[in-house]
């Protein structure tokens, strides 16, 4: 895997990340020990967790709400949630604390880098990227997440059995995912007709998904097994 270390040097995100409130800053200040992941070291995460069972990754989980219900609602899955913006992060740390929940940690890094360097291969039961940046100027798609290499590095993260699930609001990057995972081999297309599934139940409706439909969006789901 040495050579997939400097997978990305353009970024798919950009700091731009709003105020702290005294809630979240004490999250992070008070909270980070115990349901906080450190960058570095490689993580084991039966040990993390202290138990064997599914490990689901959540790129880019925004303020928290989602994940939390979800693991809330699956407590026979352990979830760690990577985010870059720390009130995001902050706020879900507030949640776990606030509703006990036991089978979720935060890490507050590049996901790349988390993938790449902490987790090893075949770790992962499943992986859900939802609503990330679509970076919509043509100029500007070279910073999406979802490039081949990328997909190329959740097909060694992702045991064999294993799922990636996909959602977006806009048609052309769920268009352009399609394409970029398809292409993967290591991946097979779950739709029965090699497109989009519909919205499955266990994935909890957002903010920001809610705001799209009263405005007429659309919203995409692509689900991928590991081959």
């Amino acid at each position: 895997m040495n050579d997939l270390k400097p997978l990305r040097t353009i970024r798919s995100f950009v700091k731009r990340e709003g105020r702290l409130t005294n809630a979240q800053q004490r999250a992070l200040d008070t909270l980070w020990a115990d349901f906080g992941v450190n960058e570095g070291a490689p993580i084991d995460l039966n040990v993390l967790f202290d138990r064997d069972a599914p490990k689901v990754l959540e790129i880019g989980f925004g303020n928290g709400a989602s994940l939390a219900e979800t693991a809330l609602a699956h407590p026979e899955q352990d979830y760690l949630g990577v985010e870059v913006h720390r009130p995001g992060v902050g706020h879900l740390l507030n949640l776990i604390q606030q509703h006990q929940i036991k089978n979720l940690r935060v890490a507050c890094m590049d996901a790349v880098e988390l993938l790449s360097q902490q987790i090893a291969d075949n770790a992962l039961n499943r992986v859900q990227l939802y609503f990330p940046d679509p970076w919509h100027k043509k100029k500007h798609h070279k910073r999406r997440i979802i490039q081949a290499k990328f997909v190329a590095l959740l097909a060694e993260k992702i045991t064999s059995g294993g799922y990636f699930h996909l959602a977006t609001d806009w048609e052309h990057y769920a268009q352009h995912m399609l394409v970029d995972v398809s292409e993967n081999k290591d991946f097979r297309n779950c739709a029965t007709d090699g497109q989009f599934i519909p919205r499955p139940d266990y994935r909890p409706f957002t903010k920001f998904e809610q705001r799209g439909h009263r405005l007429g969006h659309g919203v995409w789901d692509l689900l991928f097994q590991r081959v």
